[in-house]
């Protein structure tokens, strides 16, 4: 480090995060940094150290705390907070001495499974464009700033290259006024980076963009208006224009929503139709149904549904190659993965079950018996419905998750320290319902109410755990503290498991379920998650 500090001609100051990477207890973090904090003044006297506790459990986080309490190190500038830290900003302030400022380090850059993540976000928008896509959120990260600035003395956002460029303009905008107007600064955007004639009509389709995210893609006639806007953007581009990497990445976004929200509509209404040729599977036959099922499914295989949208996704796509070097692909572009901002490898994932039910065909075909055939094409068909008096809630999904407890929401709590949220994992073969689920953080239970019971019912549940964060083990109670089953891991492959609800939790005709994973792990905060819940009538 000492030969590093010698040779850079100025440092201002040194960030070191404790974890996210790095995973090193405090007090030997803390040792270590005095170290380097004497090497990094011996060239730079005025340089500045700081550290996050990011990453630590409950026990690291109370001796780290302890530390800057009881010993105070002079050596040290300030605190940080970024990602994975375990608690909020607002109680990190409360617990270390005042000496020591707070530096906000928040995360701009990904869209789940991040510290900000995009509220209420659509499947198909995830499985898609991914967690490191080109996510234009003004409005959104003015909420955060708001929310998290105050008890700090400033920010360093935390970026992962080009694709947040409008998130970072968003902040620098606030940062040096706090009540300035999100619409004024990207007008000031488009008017500085893309041509003053088009400074509001820019900053309109920035903020298109952001409503592309909010709620079911699949009702969001918005995204062909934001297509629109673009598009007439486009036709009156100069060749400077087209060329301009910012131009282009909103190009990008407007073309790859569109087409991502046309194909979730045809494979959608497919799915549809071919669970309408199961359903008559007793007049026409198991086999007969299951063939006519598939070749409707097939329908949706890429490629098949607006070509145009898919050309120009690809040819912007090449664009920002040759523009900037954007690594949208990795055969093509040599991203680092998929799933790290490579949306072109990404952009033709399967928006319906056509593969979950494809292997279902296969076992169902296998067996000798017809009877046991309709059998469980009948149980495909009749997925959702929990039978009369029965509750069904695909939890991952905004639209059918009528018994979770929501919290505040993103408007007063952007960080979900108190919200449920949605998250996503994708598993190969599984049904789309499981690679969405609502999930909560820390140590905050997830928690189900339903009203309206029958006292004299008896009821079973179902329950749907996801495969993301297997090895955590996660816990059911029912009331106030009837365990309905203890810390278990999750069920590898994915699989429905059922248990009994005791009577006494559902005699005054109410149930609260609350989830909640171990204490105290700190990490990446991920804890209980639930993909589907039946509660089912006797």
């Amino acid at each position: 480090w000492a030969e590093v500090f010698r040779r850079l001609p100025r440092v201002d100051a040194v960030f070191v995060p404790g974890g996210d990477p790095g995973h090193t207890q405090p007090k030997y973090l803390l040792a270590l940094l005095e170290k380097q904090a004497a090497n990094l003044r011996k060239y730079h006297p005025k340089a500045a150290m700081w550290v996050s506790p990011q990453g630590f459990n409950g026990a690291w986080m109370d001796e780290f705390v302890d530390i800057l309490q009881r010993q105070q190190p002079a050596w040290l500038a300030g605190v940080v907070h970024g990602p994975q830290v375990p608690v909020s900003i607002q109680r990190l302030r409360e617990l270390i001495p005042k000496k020591y400022p707070i530096r906000n380090y928040p995360d701009i850059t990904h869209s789940h499974h991040c510290q900000f993540p995009v509220p209420d976000w659509d499947l198909a928008h995830a499985i898609t464009i991914a967690r490191e896509g080109i996510n234009p959120r003004p409005t959104g990260e003015a909420v955060i700033f708001h929310y998290s600035q105050p008890p700090t003395i400033g920010f360093i956002t935390y970026s992962e290259g080009c694709n947040d460029d409008v998130n970072k303009a968003v902040w620098s905008g606030l940062g040096w006024d706090p009540e300035a107007d999100v619409t004024g600064i990207l007008r000031d955007f488009g008017r500085y980076f893309i041509n003053a004639r088009w400074d509001d009509a820019f900053a309109q389709g920035l903020l298109a963009l952001e409503r592309n995210w909010r709620g079911p893609l699949l009702s969001n006639g918005n995204v062909t208006t934001t297509l629109a806007q673009f598009r007439a953007l486009e036709r009156a581009a100069t060749p400077q224009d087209t060329a301009n990497w910012r131009f282009q990445q909103a190009l990008y976004r407007a073309y790859y929503d569109a087409y991502v929200r046309e194909r979730l509509i045809h494979e959608t209404n497919l799915e549809n139709l071919a669970l309408d040729q199961l359903r008559i599977a007793p007049q026409t036959g198991s086999l007969a149904a299951m063939a006519a099922a598939e070749r409707i499914l097939d329908r949706g295989l890429p490629g098949r549904v607006a070509p145009d949208l898919r050309a120009r996704v690809y040819e912007l796509a090449e664009a920002l190659f040759q523009s900037i070097c954007m690594q949208l692909s990795v055969d093509r572009y040599k991203a680092i993965a998929v799933g790290r901002g490579a949306s072109l490898d990404t952009v033709e994932m399967p928006l319906n079950n056509r593969a979950w039910l494809s292997a279902q065909f296969t076992d169902i075909k296998g067996r000798q018996s017809e009877l046991d055939r309709l059998a469980r094409l009948d149980a495909i068909v009749n997925w959702t419905n929990p039978g009369p008096g029965g509750f069904y809630d695909d939890l991952g999904d905004v639209s059918r998750q009528p018994h979770l407890v929501r919290g505040p929401g993103f408007e007063r709590d952007p960080q979900f320290w108190q919200s449920s949220l949605s998250n996503f994992d994708i598993v190969p073969g599984g049904r789309t319902s499981w690679w969405d689920f609502a999930e909560s953080l820390h140590e905050q239970p997830l928690e189900m109410r339903y009203s309206g019971l029958d006292p004299a019912a008896s009821y079973k549940l179902r329950v749907v755990y996801p495969a993301d964060a297997a090895v955590r083990e996660v816990r059911l109670v029912a009331g106030d503290n009837i365990e309905i089953h203890p810390f278990m891991r999750k069920p590898l492959p994915v699989a429905p498991i059922e248990f009994d609800i005791p009577r006494q939790a559902t005699r005054d005709g109410q149930l609260r379920l609350r989830w909640s994973r171990r204490p105290g792990l700190g990490g990446n905060g991920r804890g209980a998650q639930v993909a589907e819940v039946w509660l089912i009538k006797r």
